[in-house]
């Protein structure tokens, strides 16, 4: 697990909606006052903060007029109860505060803390600023005071200046991970009942830094009446079982990659050895002519052969039990009587890179294969723009699943999972290390690799996504700069056992 998440983090993920019904069932039905999980809140994000920076002595408290506001109080009157210098800033009109967030700003108050009016204030006087302004419920760009006081305060964190973002950071889409208009770059944040699924994907873990949950003490029953939008996919929930002693090669499949067109022969290459690396019991090649006897030279695990004609493709198809097609395929007219071909058999496969933009000119559609875009190539399958990909990626993969069928995995930060049953995950590992060059190639090996070992088709796909992302934070202990694909191999191989 990445260092800027907390061990604690549960894997069920909910949008806003769930997570203020699961609030609303937590008063209600379980009778536990609105206001004590105000107070459980504020107490848990100040225990935080004490734990993260323990020789923070001052703080800077922004707070809106909704309950994430409510917080802010909380965290602002323990503080200066325990000692610290404490200024709280108000955003907003504070005559629209009401309920349980007026009654903590009253009992601030009078502990004796006074509330001034934000008006581009110095924050750089502080170790912490808290961000209490904005909560769960945005859904439009922020503007006015909202977007100053949140320009203001990224203005001013620096290496002595931490953020402290309460439940989410403000002007962060709870649902999408999109940003509206601006948005609190924190160094932490501390999320209140629920995970929300913005915090993992999008722009999400770009914002939040350090992420703490804490569920306020609500009991298992409020959880139970209500299924997760998501889950949250790491490679702590994996346990690769243990090999038959007496196995041979022919127990652990044959994965067939087809690509590498002229002068592209690298990718395929590494699809290829990704495959080996991770357990696939026999590996074959089906590649340009000219790159065949290089690709066999180099690395002689690889079965590697040379496929000038479509039709040469047959008895190498007869032999593999899953086909992992796209890495350097290219766009030519080779490419597309290759893939043509392909879409001709029956077997399970793994579609990436050039393969999906073949896709994207003739859509097809069929149950068991999985399709491992990134937001441009998603892009081309729907038809949209990168921005509209990004703008919500959860939606985007379903509606990829919805056209295309099998399981979907929409690459880039925050993977997200969609499989036949529309069951979503998200990928809480990965690091910026992994944006180079053949990175999604190894993953369509792995992927395919484990299918040919016999995972079922979603989940090869959510393990072989969490493989390689736990892989890429474990290498990236030595820097990201500089992190190569090849890199993952010896990791994963330890990984796996």
């Amino acid at each position: 697990m990445p260092d800027n998440l907390s061990r604690n983090l549960p894997h069920s993920l909910y949008r806003a909606a769930q997570v203020r019904e699961l609030d609303r069932i937590a008063i209600e039905e379980q009778g536990i006052p609105g206001a004590t999980l105000m107070a459980r809140a504020g107490q848990a994000a100040f225990a935080f903060l004490q734990q993260r920076w323990p020789g923070a002595r001052s703080l800077g408290v922004l707070c809106g007029v909704g309950n994430n506001g409510g917080d802010g109080f909380i965290v602002a009157r323990l503080a200066h109860e325990a000692g610290y210098a404490v200024r709280v800033w108000q955003v907003g009109d504070a005559g629209r505060i009401q309920g349980d967030a007026l009654m903590a700003r009253e009992q601030m108050q009078v502990a004796g803390l006074a509330v001034e009016d934000f008006a581009a204030a110095d924050f750089s006087a502080v170790d912490v600023l808290v961000d209490g302004l904005l909560g769960t419920g945005l859904s439009g760009e922020v503007g006015g005071s909202w977007r100053q006081a949140i320009e203001a305060m990224n203005h001013v964190r620096t290496a002595e200046t931490k953020v402290l973002a309460l439940d989410i950071p403000s002007g962060l889409h709870a649902d999408t991970g999109c940003i509206l208009g601006n948005a609190v770059q924190a160094d932490a944040c501390i999320t209140f009942i629920g995970l929300k699924l913005g915090l993992f994907t999008g722009q999400g873990p770009a914002v939040c830094g350090a992420l703490h949950f804490d569920d306020l003490a609500i009991p298992t029953a409020v959880y139970a009446q209500l299924k997760p939008a998501a889950h949250r996919l790491s490679w702590d929930q994996f346990m690769p079982p243990p090999r038959n002693p007496v196995a041979h090669k022919g127990d652990f499949g044959h994965v067939l990659v087809v690509g590498g067109d002229q002068g592209m022969s690298g990718a395929v290459r590494l699809a290829g050895e990704a495959a080996l690396r991770t357990g696939a019991g026999l590996v074959s090649i089906a590649t340009h002519a000219e790159h065949a006897a290089m690709i066999s030279a180099t690395r002689p695990e690889l079965m590697s052969h040379s496929v000038e004609r479509a039709s040469a493709l047959t008895l190498l198809l007869k032999r593999a039990s899953v086909l992992a097609v796209g890495p350097g395929l290219g766009q030519s007219e080779w490419s597309r009587r290759v893939f043509s071909a392909l879409l001709e058999s029956p077997l399970p496969m793994v579609v990436d890179a050039d393969a999906l933009n073949l896709l994207a000119v003739e859509p097809a559609y069929r149950d068991n294969w999985i399709l491992t875009p990134h937001p441009g190539e998603a892009a081309r399958l729907l038809g949209q723009t990168v921005e509209q990909v990004q703008v919500d990626r959860l939606a985007a993969t379903t509606a990829l699943q919805q056209k295309y069928g099998g399981v979907i995995v929409l690459k880039g930060a925050g993977t997200v999972v969609v499989d036949t049953a529309g069951e979503m995950g998200i990928c809480s590992e990965g690091n910026s290390g992994m944006a180079s060059g053949g990175m999604g190639d190894v993953l369509t090996g792995v992927i395919a690799s484990l299918l040919a070992q016999g995972c079922p088709l979603s989940e090869a796909a959510r393990q072989g996504v969490c493989l390689h992302a736990h892989a890429a934070d474990v290498a990236a202990q030595d820097g990201q700069r500089g992190l190569l694909a090849s890199d993952l191999f010896p990791v994963m191989r330890w990984l796996l056992g």
